[in-house]
Parts: C-alpha cells; sequence; structure tokens
C-alpha cells in the first residue's frame, strides 16, 4: 500500500560505480513489476552540497581538532574512496567534481567557524594495474611527513558508517604509514553513523523529494534532465562493473588468499 517511494542512497556524492550502479538495478526490478512500474518514485541522486550535511561534518571535524594540543597546526586529510580515471574522463562520471566541490563547502564552513587549517584532498582504496583518482592516499601521507607536518586529521569525505575501509585502512594501514614516515600527531574523524543532525537532514531530503515522485515509465524523460542516456549509460555502467570486478580479483590481497587456498 505504498503510494510513493523515495529512494535515497547512502553515497554523498555520486558515481556510475555506487549510486548509479543501484538506480539501474531498482529500475530493472520495478520494470518487471506492474505494480512498482506504476509507483511514483523519487530518486535522490546526490546530496553532499546539502547545509545539513555539511554542517555535521564540520562539526565532527571541528571536535576532533580540539583533542590535538595545538589544533591550529593540524593538517585536515580528506581521504575520499577513489574510482579508476577512465570513469571520470571517458564516462563522464562527476564523482570527483563532486568530491572536490563538497570538501571546498566544508572548508569554507569552517572558516566561518574561525578555523583556517590547512588541508588536502586524495583517494584511497585503489586496486588493479589502472590509473584510478590521483593523488593517492598512502603516496600523499609519506609526501606529508616528508614535507614536516607533524600533526595530522584524517576524515573519511566518501563514508557515512564505519567499515573495513575506514576502521582497517585508515585506522590501521595510514596511520601506520603516517607515523612511520614522520608525522608524530594522528587523528581520525568518525563516520556521521547516527549523528543527529545528520539523520534529521537525511530526512528532510526524503520530504523535499516526495513532490518530484513520477512512475518509472518517465524514467527516461528524468534520465535526460539529468544528463543520463539510459541506453548509453547502461552500456557504460556494464563494462565499468566488469572492469570493477577484474580489478578485485588482481588486489594482491585476494591473489595471495587464492594462492594459499590452492596450496
Amino acid at each position: 500500500r505504498i503510494k510513493k517511494l523515495v529512494v535515497l542512497p547512502l553515497y554523498p556524492q555520486f558515481s556510475i560505480s555506487t549510486t548509479g550502479s543501484s538506480i539501474r538495478v531498482l529500475q530493472h526490478i520495478f520494470r518487471e513489476d506492474v505494480y512498482l512500474s506504476r509507483l511514483p518514485v523519487s530518486v535522490i541522486l546526490s546530496w553532499y552540497q546539502r547545509q545539513g550535511y555539511i554542517c555535521s561534518m564540520a562539526d565532527l571535524i571541528k571536535e576532533e581538532l580540539e583533542r590535538f594540543a595545538k589544533p591550529e597546526e593540524v593538517m585536515i586529510f580528506f581521504s575520499a574512496h577513489g574510482v579508476p580515471v577512465s570513469y571520470v574522463e571517458d564516462a563522464g562520471d562527476p564523482y570527483k567534481d563532486q568530491m572536490e566541490e563538497c570538501v571546498y563547502l566544508i572548508m569554507q564552513e569552517l572558516k566561518s567557524r574561525g578555523i583556517g587549517n590547512d588541508h588536502t584532498l586524495a583517494y584511497q582504496s585503489r586496486v588493479g594495474p589502472v590509473q584510478w583518482l590521483k593523488p593517492y592516499t598512502d603516496e600523499v601521507l609519506v609526501e606529508l611527513g616528508q614535507k614536516g607536518v607533524k600533526s595530522l586529521l584524517a576524515v573519511p569525505i566518501s563514508f557515512v558508517s564505519e567499515h573495513r575501509e575506514t576502521l582497517e585502512e585508515i585506522d590501521m594501514e595510514y596511520k601506520h604509514l603516517a607515523l612511520e614516515s614522520g608525522i608524530e600527531n594522528w587523528g581520525r574523524v568518525p563516520t556521521l553513523g547516527c549523528t543527529s543532525s545528520f539523520i534529521t537532514d537525511l530526512a528532510d531530503a526524503v520530504v523535499e523529494a516526495l513532490p518530484s515522485a513520477k512512475a518509472l515509465s518517465a524514467s527516461r524523460e528524468a534520465a535526460e534532465e539529468t544528463n543520463y542516456e539510459p541506453v548509453r549509460y547502461l552500456v557504460k555502467l556494464f563494462f565499468c562493473s566488469i572492469l570493477a570486478f577484474v580489478l578485485l580479483l588482481l588486489r594482491p590481497k585476494v591473489v595471495f588468499a587464492f594462492r594459499n587456498h590452492l596450496l
């Protein structure tokens, strides 16, 4: 008895490899169901620019900065999940532009609160031999240590919940690399999780999206309005999915585990 549906991906920034693939799966399922195909649906493609989200991120960063002995000397290090360069250059993925704008908006909010720390953005979690978005998180950490940066606050900018890439990759691997490279004071901003201001903003986003809900039969028109031609987009997504799978298999840890299994 649902009368309207709002699809809210928990990815702040849009990428064809995340929000894009999820939406395509939903569209395929809905078009095969008579009831669902007529159900008014509104899809929130991205929400990184929402003031509630920006302020929530700024709140967490400010709180963690105050834990340092000299907060004003801390480098704010935004680390986002990377995507292959080909997604951006060949498939027109807006992820990189949205990520850079997101960081800019957060820093502007911090500056309005009197926080003018230096900051940088890098990309983590690359796999396989192809080129991913640069600069790479691990390489930048080494460079910052060599340049004499002593205090660093890591901000997992593309993640809203704790998981392997925050708890292991950032908290363990990158922290160890940073300290080994000469950085003496390390901190990490927690993901937003169920932070009340963040959850409230997501709820507001859903309410705001309700009036634009329309049946999936009109999805082609909606896709054209957002510059995503369905057939062309689906072909790109198909090949990108294959590439992502191959890259995952090529990841050193996966290869090592598979080899041990065979032995």
